[in-house]
């Protein structure tokens, strides 16, 4: 029998918090230390999707827990360098193994070829402990994703600060308005919300449009998830939104430049509700 939703998310959180452990025998945290060290400084994932116009965060997925395999064809690096030449504000990569066939070494491998002068790297995962935020800057994420519903209080601002510590400002994601409370809260600066719920794989873009007036002006906001159509994307737009989070559209597509274009197009100014 298959696993719903909820439990295909407590498999992924059972799986990572005991991965982590196993890491941190691997490469112990001085040794992230000294690779950070060597690193360039993180870009600016903040000021990368502020702008007169909707900024797209492209992603690089493989598969979904939902969908499956996305994309056969899946070569990371050449999926990065399309998304660059369309002049993307930042790529997103997946890196949970288990259920979305993604890795690390992808977002390393992205990192190295888009430069320096290249977009922010988002590391897309399910962060849970302050190993992994060091384990992603030392792999050459810009940016990483916190989720608000599987973190407590205390998980969510000591991993927010220690990010900024390093050089990374969170994408902070919520999906439920008590959520959107507790990003503020902490000091979320890029809230995203998403419109899928991970309990229960449905979506709803209408989640941005009810949880938009509850973000302060000040923050930046991104929708991500069930973003496929133009209308959609002018739609978040009028509602106050400053960058969209797009994946699976993309992987599914025979010309992902082709595809970028279609959903982007020209240039959208920011209009009021």
């Amino acid at each position: 029998m298959s696993q719903s939703p909820a439990e295909i998310l407590k498999s992924i959180l059972d799986a990572k918090a005991a991965e982590v452990v196993e890491l941190q025998k691997a490469a112990p945290l001085h040794e992230l230390q000294l690779r950070i060290g060597e690193r360039r400084p993180a870009k600016n994932f903040a000021a990368a999707l502020k702008g007169d116009r909707l900024r797209l965060i492209a992603e690089v997925k493989r598969a979904s827990p939902s969908k499956g395999l996305l994309r056969a064809d899946f070569d990371p690096v050449a999926i990065a360098k399309t998304y660059v030449r369309c002049g993307v504000a930042a790529i997103s990569v997946l890196t949970e193994a288990p259920h979305f066939q993604g890795a690390l070494e992808h977002l390393s491998a992205v990192a190295e070829a888009v430069g320096p002068d290249g977009p922010p790297v988002l590391r897309k995962d399910f962060i849970l402990h302050p190993y992994q935020v060091y384990e992603s800057r030392a792999a050459g994420a810009d940016a990483l994703l916190l989720i608000v519903g599987i973190l407590d209080h205390g998980q969510l601002s000591g991993l927010l600060m220690l990010a900024r510590g390093l050089g990374m400002e969170p994408l902070v994601e919520v999906h439920t308005l008590p959520e959107v409370r507790r990003a503020v809260n902490a000091g979320a600066k890029v809230i995203g919300v998403n419109n899928r719920n991970l309990r229960t794989f449905r979506t709803d873009v209408q989640t941005t449009k009810k949880l938009r007036p509850a973000i302060p002006d000040d923050r930046v906001v991104v929708s991500e998830s069930g973003l496929r159509t133009r209308d959609d994307l002018e739609r978040v737009r009028a509602w106050g939104v400053d960058a969209v989070l797009i994946g699976e559209a993309f992987m599914v597509a025979p010309d992902i430049a082709a595809r970028v274009g279609e959903l982007m197009g020209a240039p959208t100014p920011r209009r009021e509700a």
